[in-house]
């Protein structure tokens, strides 16, 4: 993988910009965080940089073959399966005993790793869509407020076991929270206006 370039990228809905010529670097097994107000075009920044959407006008560079990963602003489990079993949907290649060890490693242990994850609290919940994003095999993770909804003790648990796990993977961390990007280590900031 090689750095990822966006050069002038717009995107618009309905007439209206939301982004307008941006331009930045992703640079290779770096965390780049990103904060900005709301609906000045993060999470359309991200849903263009997984293919989910095309800009309108401009360049990206340094995806072609590039695994994405990512934690959405909802988890997007499904419900009726396992914090086991949903992580193993992205992850097939992860042996169960190994998701338990994550699971546990952000303090998820004991039953709550085998019930349906509806039946989980909504922190619990986080938990498990970010292991499923961080265990499975990715190039490109993206980060959409990914620590939100989480206790101060567990969202410090869950970022270090973040940033540990996503050591030396290309990481653009999304936010409203500046302590997460420090936590995070992040040392290049994009700025959306």
């Amino acid at each position: 993988m090689q750095d990822i370039v966006l050069k002038d990228i717009c995107k618009a809905y309905g007439g209206k910009p939301v982004l307008r010529e941006l331009s930045a670097v992703l640079p290779k097994g770096e965390i780049v965080g990103m904060m900005a107000p709301s609906g000045t075009g993060k999470t359309t920044l991200l849903r263009i940089l997984m293919g989910l959407e095309q800009p309108d006008s401009g360049q990206l560079d340094g995806l072609a073959g590039v695994r994405v990963s990512a934690v959405f602003q909802e988890d997007r489990l499904c419900a009726r399966l396992s914090a086991v079993g949903n992580i193993r949907l992205t992850a097939p290649h992860q042996t169960a005993e190994a998701v338990r060890a994550a699971l546990a490693a952000v303090g998820l242990t004991g039953r709550c790793t085998e019930q349906p994850v509806c039946e989980l609290s909504g922190g619990m919940r986080r938990r498990v869509a970010i292991l499923r994003a961080l265990l499975a095999p990715y190039d490109l993770l993206l980060l959409d407020e990914p620590f939100k909804g989480l206790d101060s003790a567990t969202k410090e648990q869950v970022m270090a076991d973040t940033r540990r796990r996503a050591a030396g993977h290309t990481v653009l961390l999304v936010t409203h929270d500046a302590s997460e990007l420090d936590a995070m280590g992040v040392q290049l900031r994009l700025e959306l206006k």
